[in-house]
């Protein structure tokens, strides 16, 4: 097992986890996913709120896979003899890597920790990145899914976004993922894009479902703050054309046989992403690399949300540490934690699952949940937890009543 780089600090294993316990009643340790973070892009989009960075001349392949190596033995710790059912990487834009250094990363890691036999996977790449040749060796690496970055097809959209590659780019992608064995990909697309129309909106979602994807991640654009489009705010389409685009959207991808799961996410059937599945049914994940993080959970039930350091020239530096803070969760904010995740789910969960992910009785959530089946919000249904139609518009709304 790798040392941290000289001087990193060496996780204790200690923190004030030990000393928040509760009684965890039914508690059951979640399944356990990660998270690995590669933050340079070719270029920083103005609407992008992640942490990504220019990426400069050459890329430090070696030294971040040997930090994200040496950060993963330190919170090897909580795996506690879980399996990983799924991989995700995230960026930024992870596909500049070269297939070698991901492969040393994947080995690294699966001597780590045992990969489940059916792990999923996920590799995030820009159609700008895609070489056919560097996607089949990363197919032959074990990266069973991808997920491509198009947000447009329309070069005026893509001009607005600050995007580096064109429709027909993002056309051939898709081309090029069948081509090099990835029969499981997702198209990120986004809507409400500056002046843009009805028609320019559903004509993208059109090109995209010809592209044959198992998966469609189709999302409003939002102007978040530490952006450039917070600071220059482009002109975005009224509430009203929003609001029609929502619904002829969905129709037309309910139409060629994409159900919608999540608030943003579509699939064929059979074809949901786990890892995001992971994340909204209150699973567990390690998160790894500058910026990534992770919610885990101890077998006594507490349960706590980490990050690490942000900057990548802080995170490759040997005298600073990889955490960067972390936070418990403590009995009062759980109810409050659970559903801001399940509640995405356009199924919801069972109620039962509740208890398992958080060992609180669901009686604590007894009075919100009747305030929430009085206004609309949440389906009345002993059995699950799920929001209804005017739930899922208004899902700040709802979450309210679980507020500690």
């Amino acid at each position: 097992m790798n040392k941290a780089p000289s001087g990193k600090p060496q996780a204790t294993n200690q923190s004030a986890a030990d000393g928040l316990q509760f009684a965890a009643c039914g508690f059951e340790l979640p399944p356990l996913a990660l998270y690995i973070h590669i933050p340079w892009c070719v270029k920083k989009c103005p609407y992008c709120d992640f942490n990504s960075h220019a990426a400069g001349p050459t890329l430090p392949e070696q030294e971040y896979v040997d930090a994200l190596l040496a950060d993963l033995d330190q919170d090897l710790p909580r795996v506690h003899g879980r399996p990983l059912r799924s991989i995700f990487f995230g960026g930024g834009t992870p596909s500049l890597f070269s297939a070698k250094a991901l492969g040393r990363l994947l080995e690294g890691v699966e001597r780590r920790i045992p990969f489940a036999t059916d792990i999923e996977i996920t590799l995030e790449a820009n159609p700008g990145t895609f070489e056919q040749a560097k996607f089949r060796d990363y197919r032959a690496l074990g990266i069973n899914r991808l997920s491509i970055g198009v947000q447009s097809f329309q070069a005026e959209k893509l001009k607005a976004l600050g995007r580096i590659h064109d429709g027909d780019e993002a056309i051939r992608a898709a081309d090029m993922a069948r081509a090099a064995g990835f029969a499981n990909f997702n198209l990120d697309l986004m809507h409400g894009l500056p002046e843009q129309s009805i028609e320019d909106a559903l004509g993208d979602l059109r090109i995209a479902i010809a592209q044959a994807p198992t998966h469609l991640s189709w999302y409003q654009l939002t102007l978040e703050p530490n952006t450039l489009f917070w600071s220059q705010p482009p002109t975005l389409p009224e509430d009203d054309i929003l609001w029609d685009i929502q619904e002829a959207g969905q129709a037309l991808l309910a139409e060629h046989g994409y159900a919608q799961y999540e608030v943003s996410a579509y699939a064929q059937p059979g074809k949901a992403a786990r890892h995001n599945l992971n994340y909204w049914s209150f699973g567990d994940f390690l998160g790894i690399g500058a910026g990534a993080h992770a919610k885990l959970s101890s077998p006594q039930g507490v349960i706590a949300r980490s990050w690490k350091t942000r900057l990548p020239k802080d995170y490759l530096d040997p005298g600073k540490a990889f955490s960067a803070g972390e936070r418990l969760l403590g009995p009062d904010e759980l109810p409050f934690e659970f559903l801001m995740n399940v509640l995405r789910l356009t199924d919801g969960v069972a109620s039962s699952l509740f208890t398992e992910r958080t060992g609180l009785p669901l009686r604590v959530l007894a009075a919100a949940r009747e305030e929430a089946e009085q206004r609309g919000l949440l389906q009345r249904d002993p059995a699950r937890l799920v929001a209804t139609r005017e739930g899922q518009l208004f899902l700040n709304d709802l979450l309210q009543h679980f507020l500690p």
